[in-house]
């Protein structure tokens, strides 16, 4: 525990307190001996991160309870039954192969606070396969981590309103819920082709 809370920079009191009240996962035991391991640290330091963004001690417990809870894995991440998206589960050694040394806490709080990464025991649990894969090569390509999930909450925010206004249009002139279901393909149809017109416009280069 000493050596634990030496590596967060935090005392070894508030290491007690965080695990009294449930902030980070119990440790293992090999008899009277109690070992702390690298999700441990983990945790602490993306607890740190939560508390730099303002977050309360009271609302990081209330994620640690729900990351912990053994509910569904898109319960958690408040995405109801699964539609499309196939999470990933990920050990933190896998998560560093896709990511390297800028999955850090500052990150992982990001992702956290985006509702891309939730913790699930000892495994990552990211939403998305696909953004996995697009947000890793990105960061192949030079793009740094934090930026990527920057431009991940400004897409959301616009995804969220193109998904309002085709839920609005869907359920407004839809015979039910059926043939809203049966619609939805359209609605992601003509979000993909405006992107490519707008992707089209934006990177032309200028004088073409």
């Amino acid at each position: 525990m000493e050596e634990l809370a030496r590596e967060a920079g935090i005392t070894t009191r508030t290491l007690r307190f965080y695990r009294e009240r449930g902030l980070i996962p119990p440790p293992r035991r090999e008899g009277r001996i109690a070992w702390y391991g690298h999700q441990h640290l983990t945790r602490l330091r993306t607890i740190a991160a939560l508390l730099e963004r303002g977050h309360t001690l009271n609302g990081i417990a209330d994620l640690a309870s729900a990351f912990e809870s053994g509910r569904d894995v898109g319960e958690v991440l408040g995405l109801g039954e699964p539609t499309e998206e196939e999470p990933v589960r990920l050990t933190p050694e896998e998560l560093a192969d896709h990511f390297g040394d800028q999955v850090t806490a500052e990150n992982l709080a990001a992702a956290l606070e985006l509702g891309y990464l939730a913790t699930d025991g000892e495994e990552i649990v990211h939403v998305s396969r696909r953004l996995l894969d697009v947000s890793a090569a990105l960061v192949d390509e030079g793009v740094p981590l934090a930026a990527v999930l920057a431009a991940g909450a400004r897409v959301r925010e616009h995804a969220d309103a193109l998904a309002a206004l085709f839920a609005d249009l869907l359920h407004t002139h839809a015979a039910g819920d059926a043939d809203v279901v049966r619609l939805r393909p359209l609605a992601k149809s003509v979000v993909e082709a405006e992107l490519s017109m707008a992707l089209d416009r934006r990177l032309r280069a200028p004088g073409d």
